[in-house]
């Protein structure tokens, strides 16, 4: 009995020593599978919490939020990121966009990591309830205190087809494309 108690413990800690970590602004190399890319200096908290901005006369709530440890099952490593909810208000106070009540694997926004050649975390945007628009968002601190955040959204001009409910229309736009963020 001790012996198997023994083997197992042994095991355990002699695969949790082989699985490889790299730091999130680890660029440049392909991740050996279940390996892990994790936040080892806590660089996405600072991000976490709710932000508001105001455009075109519309407010938005973003609320980000640290998922760890999450498989990715395309590129088979585990990795730390943000991932993004947001309701849009008009000046009335009316919700626009509201997608906060999403759990986590539903979010529409999530993290791609840190940019290497200007150090932005970069997102993606896809909302399959809006004809699939999707785009990509870079997000970066513009003060010290960490309480203002640049956000920048790059649409991607899909292809509109027959069964999408705007086809003869324009599609809504949920996102501003350039705003600074507060920290509430």
């Amino acid at each position: 009995m001790m012996k198997n108690i023994f083997l197992i413990i042994l095991s355990t800690i002699v695969i949790s020593c082989t699985a490889q970590i790299y730091p999130l602004r680890t660029h440049g190399i392909e991740f050996p599978k279940d390996s892990y890319q994790k936040d080892i200096d806590n660089e996405l908290l600072p991000y976490e919490g709710t932000w508001k901005g105001t455009w075109d006369n519309k407010t938005i709530f973003i609320y980000f939020k640290k998922l760890t440890n999450q498989y990715d099952n395309v590129f088979k490593y585990y990795r730390d990121y943000l991932i993004a909810k947001f309701k849009v208000l008009d000046s009335n106070g009316n919700v626009l966009f509201d997608n906060t009540n999403l759990t986590d694997d539903k979010a529409k926004i999530w993290g791609g990591g840190f940019k290497k050649v200007d150090d932005k975390y970069s997102l993606v945007y896809n909302d399959s309830s809006l004809c699939n628009t999707s785009g990509t968002i870079t997000i970066n601190f513009t003060d010290s205190t960490k309480t203002k955040l640049d956000w920048k959204y790059f649409y991607r001009n899909e292809m509109i087809t027959s069964d999408c409910p705007y086809y003869n229309t324009s599609i809504p736009q949920p996102l501003p494309k350039e705003i600074i963020l507060t920290k509430q």
